[in-house]
């Protein structure tokens, strides 16, 4: 394996785990005030579990199982199958996850009743949800924007169809792309300003500190905390210090600071904290989704011991 591949492998690992710890460590201070963080934790730093929910140190929520869901219907298929990621939603809500938004639960029942792939448009689905569950797609369409844009869309649609959601999951996965293929903060930050030149309620200069779950906010809050900051754990620590939807502001900005920065600049803290089976499951499918990619091609068409152990 080259030193490209390599990068490539950690920067998608770092991908998949920034969605997870993300999500664990602003579970914590899902719904809180800034200032009632401060309160609270001074700095909220560790993953510590609590919250709204009552969950134990490094237990995810929706963001991550939801990801996991496609990420397995991926893998499973062989490729991309929407029934299949509709019936791996339907099997996570049938289970009674921890956590479900309201959006999301209506589409997958639409689907359970009326065996509906696509939610029609409606004015209030401009929620977080499907951007929170980017990372399967953009790692698996690694390589080929046009695919990219398709599927951030189709997926989005069986819970969530607004154009500014659309946009949104859809730029989530170019910055994912471009950190993984070597991009800077700079080319990230191009990136999002095509998303504001398209659709201007994202503007974030002169960040307004609103971090809920209307999928502006969210995408703001990462975008600042992003672009002002110089490494994955100061990122995260500013997104969930503001609370609100904590737990998918910080499972989004995880997701591209992770693709940026690798998975070596996660805090080992973090990920010895992180629940065990999850971690596992988040590292193998990372680099299962980026094998199967147009855009991952490696020099020595056999598998390295490496690849065959993520299998």
């Amino acid at each position: 394996m080259n030193r490209d591949e390599a990068v490539i492998l950690s920067r998608a690992r770092g991908a998949f785990l920034g969605v997870a710890v993300g999500d664990a460590l602003g579970a914590t201070t899902e719904f809180m005030t800034p200032s009632e963080i401060r309160a609270k934790f001074g700095v909220h730093r560790k993953i510590v579990g609590g919250g709204w929910l009552h969950l134990k140190p490094g237990r995810v929520t929706d963001d991550t199982e939801m990801s996991l869901c496609l990420a397995r219907a991926i893998l499973q298929s062989g490729g991309w199958d929407l029934r299949a990621v509709a019936d791996a939603f339907l099997a996570w809500m049938r289970g009674k996850p921890v956590d479900i938004g309201s959006t999301v639960r209506r589409g997958i029942r639409d689907y359970l009743l009326k065996g509906q792939l696509e939610t029609p448009p409606n004015d209030w689905d401009a929620g977080n949800g499907a951007v929170m569950r980017m990372v399967p797609v953009a790692l698996f369409t690694l390589g080929d924007e046009r695919q990219l844009a398709e599927l951030a869309v189709t997926q989005a649609h069986l819970t969530h169809n607004h154009p500014l959601s659309d946009a949104a999951c859809i730029t989530t996965g170019r910055m994912v792309q471009a950190a993984l293929l070597g991009g800077d903060r700079f080319d990230l930050h191009v990136i999002a300003r095509d998303l504001v030149a398209r659709h201007p309620a994202f503007r974030f200069n002169d960040y307004p500190g609103r971090a809920g779950g209307y999928v502006v906010e969210t995408m703001q809050t990462v975008f600042h905390y992003l672009f002002t900051t110089g490494s994955f754990e100061e990122c995260l620590v500013g997104v969930v210090n503001q609370g609100g939807d904590a737990d998918t502001t910080g499972a989004i900005a995880g997701m591209i600071a992770g693709a940026l920065y690798g998975a070596e600049a996660i805090p080992s803290a973090w990920l010895k904290t992180l629940d065990a089976v999850v971690r596992r499951e988040v590292e193998e499918s990372a680099g299962r989704l980026v094998r199967l990619s147009p855009g991952f091609k490696p020099a020595d068409k056999g598998e390295s011991d490496e690849f065959r152990h993520a299998e």
